[in-house]
């Protein structure tokens, strides 16, 4: 989630620092033209009084001598072009000395406004990477009347270093606040989502039977909180329904063995007046101990599921294996089934030995069941990355990929294999048994038919706490 909500917010950020900058950037070029322009003012604004002095004089020779000393040493001081033209664009003086009113462009613009009295004032922007200039014009009045027009012609080479410079500051500026609203977005999407990671947690805890599992509920927005708060009741909720399911078929298990053993006894008493090989004498003791059987496993799987996890240790898996099926083996030579070990010899993980042990027996027990006299069942003992795998396969008609996603439900039993003694909670109580200690149970397709059962068991130890 975090990767998700972490781009939204640098992206929101992101666009809220451009749309201030490129408006301050903008701001900061049109401040430095509009200081250039200022400038430009100001000086023809002070040769057009000195033209004045030229225009209203029947001898202006000196004082025109004096206009074009002003004007060539302005240009030689700042290379900036100017000149004061007459209305018909005859140089009065000019600096540098071949230059004239442009015919065309800003320069040409700016002189028509001026002949129409008007002073320049807002010459179209010049951006860094044009190679623009801006021309400035003042009229020189004389009774009323333009009688000329001061037109200077300014590069911006200056200018636009100076725009970016500027613009290189924003850029910096925008930057150090981009570091820092990565910073915040970093510890506001921490801040946010920890309480969502805890619940996460929690909720995958119970979702794999640790149904103690709870959030605290600190930190994070109040809604958050109050999320954190409903969970914990609902998982109390949870768990008190769970203990109590727990408990009622524990002790009803426990509560039927007592009268199911004196209905047994008496059957068997009964058994003894009627002749020997009575059919419905039989089918009665069958049935009976089918339901003990039931019992049995009901009670063995409460156990399992509301036991306290025994302790994980560090065992040798391969060995733990090798010995269960030396003592199968007895049972699997009765059906003429072939049992052998195979895969690593040496395969150490973290688990309970008895719990282990009762999980292989129910699948070897299960693997015998379903397997044909001359079949083969083999476990196979493998370790690798984080996981030791032990892996029973059976040679018998296996499961479709229907049955496939239901093999292991409590009760449930193949509609082809009814036939065959057993409660359907044996894989039931197999997979409680690995689930307390961290193992895992699976189940697949064996090539060409057959069931594959994995069990998996970690192969470092437990995290502390």
């Amino acid at each position: 989630m975090r990767a998700r909500l972490l781009p939204l917010l640098l992206i929101l950020l992101a666009g809220v620092l451009l749309a201030l900058g490129f408006p301050l950037a903008a701001s900061q070029a049109a401040a430095q033209q509009q200081r250039v322009v200022v400038d430009r003012i100001d000086d023809t604004a002070r040769f057009a009084s000195l033209a004045q002095f030229v225009t209203s004089t029947s001898e202006p020779s000196e004082r025109r001598a004096t206009l074009k000393s002003e004007l060539e040493r302005y240009y030689d001081l700042y290379g900036i072009r100017v000149g004061v033209f007459y209305r018909d664009g005859q140089a009065m003086g000019v600096a540098p000395a071949d230059w004239r009113v442009p015919a065309k462009g800003e320069g040409a613009r700016a002189f028509a406004e001026a002949l129409a009295g008007r002073r320049s004032h807002d010459p179209p922007q010049v951006w860094p990477w044009q190679q623009g200039r801006i021309a400035v014009a003042s009229p020189v009045i004389r009774d009323g009347d333009v009688a000329a027009v001061v037109l200077t012609d300014s590069p911006t080479g200056q200018m636009r270093s100076r725009t970016l410079r500027g613009w290189l500051a924003i850029a910096a500026g925008e930057g150090a606040a981009m570091l820092l609203a990565v910073a915040a977005a970093l510890r506001l999407t921490g801040w946010v989502l920890r309480p969502v990671r805890t619940l996460d947690r929690a909720t995958h805890e119970i979702a794999t039977g640790k149904l103690a599992s709870r959030v605290a509920a600190s930190g994070g927005p109040p809604e958050l909180r109050r999320l954190a708060d409903s969970f914990n009741e609902m998982a109390g909720n949870v768990e008190s329904a769970v203990e109590q399911q727990r408990a009622f078929v524990a002790d009803a298990s426990h509560q039927l063995r007592n009268p199911l053993s004196a209905l047994l006894l008496r059957i068997e008493v009964l058994g003894l007046e009627l002749p020997e090989g009575h059919e419905e004498m039989a089918s009665v003791r069958a049935e009976g101990k089918r339901l003990a059987r039931v019992l049995d496993d009901l009670l063995d799987l409460a156990t399992a599921e509301h036991a306290d996890a025994a302790p994980v240790r560090l065992t040798d898996v391969a060995a733990l294996a090798a010995e269960r099926v030396a003592a199968w083996l007895p049972v699997a030579e009765r059906k003429g089934v072939a049992l052998r070990t195979c895969g690593q010899s040496a395969a150490t993980g973290w688990a309970d030995p008895d719990a282990l042990a009762g999980a292989l027996d129910a699948v070897v027990d299960n693997a015998l069941k379903f397997t044909p006299a001359d079949g083969e069942v083999t476990v196979t003992v493998t370790a690798g990355g984080e996981w030791v795998a032990l892996e029973t396969a059976d040679g018998g008609d296996g499961l479709s990929d229907e049955e496939l996603e239901r093999v292991g439900d409590r009760f449930w039993r193949s509609g082809r294999h009814q036939n065959v003694s057993g409660s359907g909670l044996g894989l039931s109580i197999t997979r409680a048994l690995l689930g307390a200690g961290g193992g895992h149970l699976s189940f697949a397709h064996n090539e060409p038919h057959g069931l594959r059962v994995l069990i998996t068991v970690p192969r470092n130890a437990p995290a502390a706490g």
